[in-house]
């Protein structure tokens, strides 16, 4: 079995070109979490990571949402019961949305995000 490591960080970063342009919508990708609305976490919580991960929602500001974005995320997919792995995303934050896929395609990706901007709005 092959594994697709970091592939939906790929399919993220892949919403910048010009095919997606997703700063046209008005959504871009931020360094600090205090500067953002939204965490879009890939990947299971590992025990190096869990810690980071919570001080991340932590950080920004009221109101959030989490995203489980990719089967890891949202089920611990292909790492499963790992001896370094904490949980799925939701064992750990609030998840508002899960997007299941290896990787989801950047087109649900952003469908997503378009869905997490509408639920902000009603915040």
């Amino acid at each position: 079995m092959l594994a697709h490591v970091n592939a939906c960080d790929f399919e993220m970063a892949a919403l910048l070109n010009p095919v997606y342009d997703i700063q046209r919508l008005g959504f871009d990708f931020v360094a600090s979490p205090r500067h953002a609305d939204i965490v879009l976490v890939t990947g299971a919580v590992t025990r190096n990571m869990e810690l980071a991960v919570r001080r991340t929602y932590d950080a920004m500001p009221h109101p959030k949402i989490v995203i489980a974005c990719g089967a890891c995320a949202c089920n611990k997919g292909a790492v499963g019961d790992g001896y370094a792995v904490v949980g799925k995303v939701a064992d750990i934050l609030p998840v508002a949305i899960e997007l299941p896929g290896c990787p989801p395609r950047p087109q649900d990706i952003l469908q997503v995000l378009l869905a997490a901007r509408e639920i902000y709005r009603t915040f």
